[in-house]
């Protein structure tokens, strides 16, 4: 059976306490489950905040050890590059990019479609490849700046461009950028997700990265880990079914 790593809770902007998840994962006969809450960021109200964080270690401790005897719990955290983590309180990092920083100010890529129509139209006036420049710039320096084990959703910008309705990532400038970047994170040690996050909730049709950016890391012998970015207990492995054929790399599903 699969496990989920990459799982939000009511600690920062997930439908379901730690103990609904965890009671979900031994109902589906998973071996582990792991939890990620996001790491505090003065700009996100979707964040564990600071005393939140500590609440949350305390509490997820609290269920390893009260449900040792049916599952595994990992206490893990989702960093933002603009996130400071105390590394010694986790047993692992998702580092993530999920805003840019433009004139002193940060905007998030992903947090609402009016929100990124905003980012793209007023502050990159329409220029939806300076924008990707800027982004992956940051997912570049990833694990340069949180150490991160697991790197999310590699390409969290094309959230809301499902069928490339406000650019195209064949362009030379979007691809240089997302190359630029995977060149950086191909020396890391760190695990490429693939995350089926965004299909649970109706934005895409298939999981981040896009089929170029998975052949390329497989081609280089790197492996993979495989999230549902969970926020709500009925999509713990969502998905997880249909990355089967990918996870043996045999035939890659995005090749349908």
């Amino acid at each position: 059976m699969e496990s989920n790593y990459h799982t939000h809770t009511t600690f920062c902007d997930g439908a379901d306490s730690p103990e609904e998840l965890v009671a979900e994962a031994i109902r589906l006969g998973c071996p582990e489950i792991g939890f990620s809450g996001h790491s505090y960021l003065e700009e996100d109200s979707g964040c564990m905040s600071e005393k939140g964080t500590l609440d949350y270690c305390r509490e997820i401790r609290r269920l390893r050890e009260q449900y040792r005897d049916q599952i595994t719990i990992r206490l893990g955290i989702e960093q933002d590059i603009f996130s400071k983590v105390n590394r010694q309180q986790f047993e692992y990092i998702i580092g993530a990019v999920h805003y840019v920083e433009k004139n002193g100010k940060k905007y998030a890529v992903d947090e609402s479609r009016d929100g990124f129509l905003f980012l793209l139209q007023e502050i990159y006036a329409g220029d939806a490849y300076a924008l990707a420049e800027d982004y992956y710039a940051l997912v570049s320096r990833l694990y340069q700046r949180t150490h991160c084990d697991i790197i999310a959703h590699f390409d969290l910008i094309t959230k809301y461009n499902e069928e490339g309705r406000y650019f195209d990532t064949g362009h030379p400038r979007y691809r240089a950028a997302a190359d630029a970047a995977l060149d950086v994170l191909l020396q890391s040690p760190c695990l490429l997700e693939v995350n089926t996050g965004a299909m649970a909730r109706g934005y895409r049709s298939k999981p981040y990265p896009e089929k170029r950016i998975l052949e390329r890391w497989l081609a280089s012998g790197k492996e993979l880990i495989f999230s549902s970015d969970c926020h709500d207990k009925q999509n713990l492995l969502y998905g997880f079914e249909q990355l089967g054929t990918l996870k043996h790399r045999d035939r890659l599903y995005l090749e349908n």
